[in-house]
């Protein structure tokens, strides 16, 4: 029987510092987030970043928690609700980090019959410290735990057509009702390093502003490549002339070279170049969180105004939209029926 294992990110149970401290400790402690031998990221983790951190992210998430939870896992459970409503196999829902773990939701199809599994990692472009520790702990879990289980990977979705799509009407909902200057795809960072690990040719990704558009089997797994890409398709279906879009990485760690331009270095320059109603739209995310919500609705808005901009749009993720729950849906029925 075949059944579909859907997997976001995770948050904390509460936005206290007491459920926020060991949500980090086992994100950042993840070798696929922090990549840098055991030791080193314990005393970085556990010996510097969880004795200050905690308090700062647990007054972050404050700001943004709804009254029936984290937005991440309540929009996710919405969204499950539609797949599964639209499905004629089981869909369960999991997230990486956090009480929601991918074993309970192996469990959950286990206890329903399902010996073939359809992973979906909840992110479209592929990344070490997303897909890569989704896909690794499935399979050591099926290994260990649950031997007669087989899994299908959904690659990364970044290009695939109904994405797209979903995606470009989702935004252009929202472009409708505001008179923007400027469109900016504001997309998660990521230290250039893991860029140049999962190069499986280990000689293309020089992020030199060529590689990216130099075809290569390394953009199968290059992050930096999908997020261009997913700008690239998306503005092609809108027709947003270039000139009034723009692509930037936002949530860097001090101390890396990360991804750049940076989300909001370049937002408080673009004031000053005209630039007074900005639209800004985060498509490595399909669901709202503390990246989208605080990060961008907040925090960058009030820095454009303060810079001098006159007007923000946080443009929300896909979320729950019935068209982005139907391309979902879609994928399951391909599954079943191969």
């Amino acid at each position: 029987m075949k059944g579909v294992l859907l997997v976001n990110l995770g948050s904390p149970e509460s936005p206290t510092a007491k459920d926020v401290k060991p949500y980090l400790d086992e994100f950042l402690m993840d070798k696929y987030v922090i990549d840098v031998p055991f030791l080193l990221r314990a005393l970085l983790v556990r010996g510097i970043i969880l004795q200050t951190r905690p308090k700062k992210s647990a007054a972050a998430y404050a700001r943004i928690w709804w009254e029936e939870g984290s937005p991440l896992v309540v929009i996710s459970k919405r969204m499950h609700k539609k797949v599964q409503e639209k499905s004629s196999i089981p869909v369960a829902l999991a997230m990486r980090y956090g009480t929601m773990t991918i074993e309970k939701g192996l469990q959950e199809l286990r206890e329903k019959g399902v010996t073939e599994v359809l992973l979906l990692a909840l992110y479209p472009q592929y990344a070490m410290a997303s897909t890569t520790t989704i896909w690794e702990l499935a399979d050591e879990l099926v290994r260990t735990k649950f031997p007669e289980m087989k899994l299908t990977k959904v690659s990364a979705f970044y290009n695939k057509p109904d994405y797209i799509q979903a995606l470009a009407n989702s935004i252009k909902k929202h472009l409708d009702t505001f008179e923007y200057d400027h469109l900016l795809f504001s997309y998660h960072g990521i230290p250039k390093r893991h860029i140049r690990k999962t190069d499986v040719t280990k000689s293309h990704c020089a992020i030199d502003g060529s590689c990216c558009n130099t075809p290569s089997p390394a953009h199968e797994f290059c992050y930096r490549h999908q997020c261009y890409e997913t700008t690239k398709q998306v503005v092609k279906l809108l027709g947003i002339p270039e000139g009034k879009y723009s692509q930037t990485f936002q949530s860097r760690l001090a101390g890396d070279k990360w991804l750049t331009p940076y989300t909001d270095v370049e937002i408080n320059k673009m004031p000053e170049k005209g630039i007074k109603k900005l639209a800004v739209v985060t498509p490595a995310f399909v669901s709202d969180c503390l990246e989208t919500l605080e990060e961008i609705a907040m925090e960058a808005n009030e820095q454009f105004l303060h810079h001098g901009g006159e007007e923000f749009m946080a443009i929300p993720c896909m979320n729950d939209d019935d068209e982005w729950c139907g391309v979902v849906a879609n994928w399951v029925k391909e599954f079943e029926n191969n």
